[in-house]
């Protein structure tokens, strides 16, 4: 059943900027109670007081979300003042820049400590008021990074798998529990004041990467959550393409978007090393945008570098595909192949295949399909094969 906003109590971890100042702002509009929380109490008074100008209820509760025993204070204040949790965002997240094996390495712990660990301190904050109510849902905000990975990011990139695989075994935890949902948000690039907040160890001075999607799109993403809860979703088609290449084309995947992250994701002049606020928040950029779109406009260059990666990434896949089926193969060798995979991934690897096959053998490969799907020969251990030319089942 849908769940109406305005009826909603929903905390939000990293409440001060970017998508969790968007989204209180954007669920205070539609009349919901909210309990806010990020480091910045000042900023967080703040956007506490928008809230309350647009119709909405805002507590701040100024929390480090490093801090577990920080974090299930959130959830008690949240309960005692309006009675119970429906949802809960974990957005809280910092973020460095650099090569791997030039980073400190207090900095990749501590992205760990805030995006991983501050999410899992959400998680078991607030599980148990999920539990008791036998209702509530748990927005995760990872990022497409969590998909495709990306370098320069090891740490972050680290935390969002991690924020992946989180959401899913709690899932499957939560399986008795059919009110209780998991969601996680998968975003492209987007427009917040993150990247002057990053800390930088690259040597080079950073940018958002384009495209960079506005941070509205991620707030009502989320409140759309809220309403009808889904496993995963991005936010961007910049970020479904690359995950859909990745799985497509992996190593290709991966190549490419190293360059591309290269390319673009840096200005063109050198920055001192930088902290950001990994440790302590940064005055300044009590915003929802970071005004990279505005930026973004005025890059023509790197854009139309961009464009042109993607196109020439697209061209590249295309190609080595094209060659990989025209590459003329004995049958036998083909049969053998589509048989693997029709044994690995059952009838979808059937359909898509059967296109690329010889119309005399699509008859027989059905028939073949049918019964390694079915047969007892399957259960007996038995693979399918060519004997005498002809398909069989092969000990």
């Amino acid at each position: 059943m849908a769940r109406k906003i305005a009826d909603s109590v929903v905390v939000i971890t990293g409440a001060s900027s970017g998508i969790g100042r968007a989204t209180a702002l954007m669920l205070a509009g539609q009349g919901a109670s909210l309990v806010l929380a990020a480091r910045r109490e000042e900023a967080l008074v703040e956007v506490a007081e928008q809230c309350e100008k647009l119709g909405g209820r805002a507590l701040a509760v100024p929390t480090d979300v490093t801090d577990e025993e920080a974090v299930r204070a959130i959830a008690r204040q949240a309960a005692s003042h309006f009675g119970r949790i429906d949802v809960w965002i974990n957005d809280a997240a910092v973020i460095a820049f650099g090569r791997f094996e030039e980073m400190p390495a207090e900095a990749f712990r501590q992205v760990l400590e805030t995006n991983l660990f501050g999410y899992v301190h959400g998680a078991r904050a607030v599980i148990p008021y999920f539990r008791e109510q036998g209702s509530g849902t748990l927005i995760n905000v990872a990022s497409m990074v969590g998909k495709t990975g990306a370098p320069y990011l090891s740490a972050y990139t680290a935390s969002k798998y991690a924020i992946v695989g989180l959401s899913e075994s709690l899932r499957m935890e939560l399986e008795d529990a059919p009110e209780i949902h998991v969601c996680t948000v998968l975003p492209a690039t987007i427009d917040t004041p993150f990247f002057q907040h990053a800390a930088n160890y690259s040597g080079r001075a950073i940018q958002a990467m384009p495209p960079v999607y506005e941070v509205d799109d991620v707030a009502r993403t989320i409140l759309s959550l809220i309403q009808h809860p889904r496993r995963e979703v991005t936010v961007g088609a910049a970020a479904s393409r690359a995950i859909r290449m990745k799985k497509m084309a992996p190593a290709t995947s991966e190549k490419m978007l190293a360059k591309r992250v290269d390319a673009t994701h840096f200005q063109d002049r050198p920055a001192a090393s930088s902290a950001g606020n990994l440790y302590e928040p940064m005055a300044g950029y009590d915003c929802a945008s970071g005004g990279w779109k505005v930026d973004e406009g005025r890059r023509k260059l790197p854009m139309a570098g961009a464009a042109l990666g993607a196109m020439a990434l697209s061209a590249g896949i295309g190609y080595l595909l094209s060659q990989r089926y025209r590459k003329p193969l004995p049958m036998h060798r083909r049969l053998g192949r589509h048989l693997s995979r029709i044994s690995k991934d059952g009838l979808p690897s059937l359909k898509r295949d059967k296109g690329l096959l010889p119309s005399k053998y699509k008859d027989r490969l059905s028939a073949f399909t049918r019964n390694l799907l079915h047969m007892p020969a399957r259960k007996q251990g038995l693979l399918p094969g060519l004997k005498h030319g002809r398909l069989s089942f092969l000990k």
